[in-house]
Formats: C-alpha cells, structure tokens, sequence
C-alpha cells in the first residue's frame, strides 16, 4: 500500500465516524434515545413503570379523591404528609414537581425507580428511605394521584 492508499483509508474512517456520530436529525423523534443514565427522554421525566405514555387528567373527581384520601391514610401517611416534610418528601405540591405519569410509575413500581432514576436516586440520598411498594392498584394509585390533585396548591 502506498502513502496516499493509506492517507485516504484514514480520512474515510474519520468520515464515517463523523456521520455516525449518533448526533439526532433536526425533526427526529428522540423519545426513545437513551440518555447517560440509560433512560428514555420519556422515562427522564416521567418515571419507569406501567405507564409508558403522558397521563391526560380532566376535571377533579369529588368520588376518586375521597377514595385516594382513604388509601393515602391507610398506606402513605406513615412517611408523607402534605403541608410538610417527614420520612418522605412533602406531597401536596408533588404535581408542580413531577407529571401525574411520573407519580403513578413512583406509586407502582418504587423499586425500579429507587433503583433506576437519577432523580429518585438523589431523593434517596436526601431522605435515607425508599419508597416501599404499596403493592397498589392502578385503580388505587389514580385514587391516590387524584387525592394528590386536590391537595395541590
């Protein structure tokens, strides 16, 4: 091989590893592209779990919130409260935080999300307990997310 054979093969590697740089085409869907933790864009904000695409919410249901109270009472309020922090993080503005998406995948699968997301992980390091799983419905985590709603300021 000559000098200038040699020469050209050099140039087309680093041609080739520049196009293939992974950079994303202006337009292109990132939602799936994993990011430095290993998650989705979607997953980033919305959490890991059941729920795999955004929660729409309509009007507050009076039935569905005095049920989540009932199931706040009976299984979270050992570590949350509302108006103020206590093993957990305060919860009455938890939706001026996260997406109700990513409060129902914290409700349903704490685990994964104690184990997965950077954002739980450092809540992790703030507060020195995980969240431990409730083993509720979806029916009772939207109860509890709906109790959540109310109780938003």
């Amino acid at each position: 091989m000559n000098t200038h054979s040699i020469f050209a093969i050099i140039v087309s590697v680093f041609f080739l590893a520049a196009c293939s740089s992974g950079e994303q085409k202006e337009g292109s869907d990132t939602s799936s592209s994993s990011s430095k933790s290993g998650l989705t864009q979607f997953q980033e904000k919305h959490g890991i779990g059941p729920y795999t695409e955004k929660i729409e919410l309509g009007e507050i249901d009076p039935a569905l919130v005095a049920d989540g109270d009932k199931i706040f009472e009976q299984n979270c309020s050992a570590c949350h409260k509302i108006d103020e922090r206590y093993v957990g993080p305060e919860l009455g503005n938890v939706l001026n935080r996260r997406s109700p998406t990513f409060v129902m995948n914290m409700i349903l699968n704490p685990d994964a999300m104690v184990k997965k997301h950077p954002e739980v992980r450092a809540m992790l390091a703030q507060y020195y307990t995980p969240m431990p799983n409730q083993n509720l419905s979806q029916d009772q985590a939207r109860a509890v997310l709906e109790y959540l709603r109310s109780e938003t300021k």
